[in-house]
């Protein structure tokens, strides 16, 4: 029975990985596998053939007369896990509405507005600084947008515009590697105290900094970005501004960056500081007058209702049941180690270990391939696989490749994708074009990670 509970895991993991040849959206299948492992996870609990794994590294059967078991239970068990997921969806549900109410405000056309120059290569070192730092701040999918918006009113040759929005990715992903908010699997690691914020921009910020440089420096040498852009002045033309423009995009991103001072300054967990932000700049969006003659029948426009609509639920369903996927087989009690009874990621990270014993090798393994397959269920299973203490060096290693390692493919990100959404970019373009771009800054930032911590730490 443990086999076709893997078995469900491997076919809704192959389905996510085809979403594109399918055409069926990966929340689907990650929510059927997420419901009918824990069905059947249940079934077999109950019915005597499984034993399963808690939270702490309890073992619990149907047959055992724990009082610990008997006061936990397998409910117990769910809700543990449920419990741990719901926070990083509500984390992700208040950062999405906080960038949705900053858009709603116009408050991105601020940092358009910025960018003024019409050389080719400083606008790609502009627009790629910019996507690194903004990153950090409010997730690499969020920057990449912007940045690709901002590219289409300054370049209308499309040819030219995929070579900055390719780059972009790159220096988005490069970016959010270092940040807590910076990356869906930045988060994750935080929320599960896996690494602390200060932990993580300290061990990856050079690293993501020389995966960021190195394209770019290799790009700059290419004729694509020699000379000036050609502005067609018919097409350059700006959105109405609105006088609340600014205060919602410094005080939206100031919110976001408060999040990890306020789980410093009192240890709660990282979704409480994210309800406490959302609700300051919600408040905020509320009293402010975004038109110079705000008419009140329009404030449904720029209100958090209307951000809240604009939310993607299905990514957030499809974190839940990809999450509750992982747990399920984190969950369930598959062989022994030193004569004691572990959980199959568990049982799986000793296999790996025995078959590779370089986890340095093991980690940019996990790297390349999340350029195939979504980073996300990559690190929720290395965070059920490993027991490294927070802050050890294998959990800053596995943020970097997974938020980096991504690039090498424009579906590999969430980023690539919004990129390849947006400018049609093609497969087989970027694969020729870009992916040794993206492995070369890969490499680079690795090995600077390795070396730093082999020889000067």
């Amino acid at each position: 029975m443990e086999a076709i509970l893997i078995l469900l895991f491997i076919i809704g993991y192959l389905s996510i990985t085809l979403e594109h040849p399918l055409k069926l959206d990966k929340t689907v299948p990650a929510l059927l596998m997420a419901s009918l492992m824990w069905a059947l996870l249940a079934v077999g609990f109950h019915k005597g053939w499984f034993s399963v794994v808690d939270g702490h590294g309890a073992i619990f059967n149907i047959n055992s007369r724990d009082v610990h078991q008997q006061e936990y239970g397998f409910e117990g068990l769910l809700l543990h896990h449920v419990g741990k997921v719901a926070e990083i969806l509500i984390f992700l549900i208040g950062a999405m509405t906080i960038v949705e109410l900053i858009d709603l405000h116009r408050g991105f056309d601020v940092l358009k507005d910025m960018v003024k120059t019409k050389s080719k290569i400083r606008l790609l070192w502009i627009t790629g600084i910019v996507g690194f730092i903004l990153s950090a701040v409010i997730d690499n999918l969020t920057a990449t947008i912007v940045l690709i918006s901002l590219l289409r009113k300054l370049i209308q040759n499309r040819e030219e515009r995929i070579w900055y929005a390719s780059l972009i990715v790159i220096a988005t992903n490069a970016g959010g590697a270092w940040s807590p908010i910076g990356d869906v699997t930045t988060t994750m690691l935080w929320i599960a105290k896996k690494v602390s914020a200060g932990g993580l921009s300290e061990y990856i910020i050079i690293p993501a900094i020389v995966c960021f440089v190195v394209p770019y420096a290799l790009a700059s040498r290419m004729k694509i970005f020699k000379g000036e852009i050609v502005v067609d002045e018919k097409n350059h033309e700006d959105r109405e501004r609105l006088l609340s423009s600014k205060t919602m995009l410094w005080l939206g991103l100031g919110a976001i960056v408060f999040v990890p001072v306020f789980k410093t300054l009192t240890h709660l967990p990282p979704y409480v500081g994210m309800m406490l932000s959302l609700a300051v700049v919600w408040m905020v969006s509320e009293y402010i007058h975004p038109e110079d003659n705000f008419d009140k029948s329009r404030k449904h426009l720029y209100s958090a209702n209307k951000a809240l609509s604009r939310i993607e639920i299905s990514s957030i369903l499809f974190f839940l049941g990809i999450l509750m996927a992982v747990a399920a087989l984190e969950s369930l009690v598959f062989g022994s180690i030193n004569g004691q009874e572990v959980g199959t990621l568990r049982y799986a990270a000793e296999s790996i270990s025995n078959a590779i014993p370089s986890m340095d090798i093991v980690v940019i393994l996990l790297g390349v391939l999340s350029a195939v397959i979504d980073n996300v269920p990559l690190v929720a299973a290395s965070m059920g696989m490993y027991t490294y203490e927070m802050d050890h060096s294998i959990w800053h290693f596995i943020a970097y490749s997974a938020g980096t390692g991504g690039s090498m493919l424009i579906i590999g990100s969430a980023a690539g994708v919004a990129a390849m959404g947006m400018e049609k970019i093609d497969f087989i373009w970027y694969l020729k074009k870009i992916t040794w771009l993206a492995f070369a800054g890969f490499m680079a930032g690795a090995l600077t990670f390795l070396f730093i911590e082999h020889f000067i730490r």
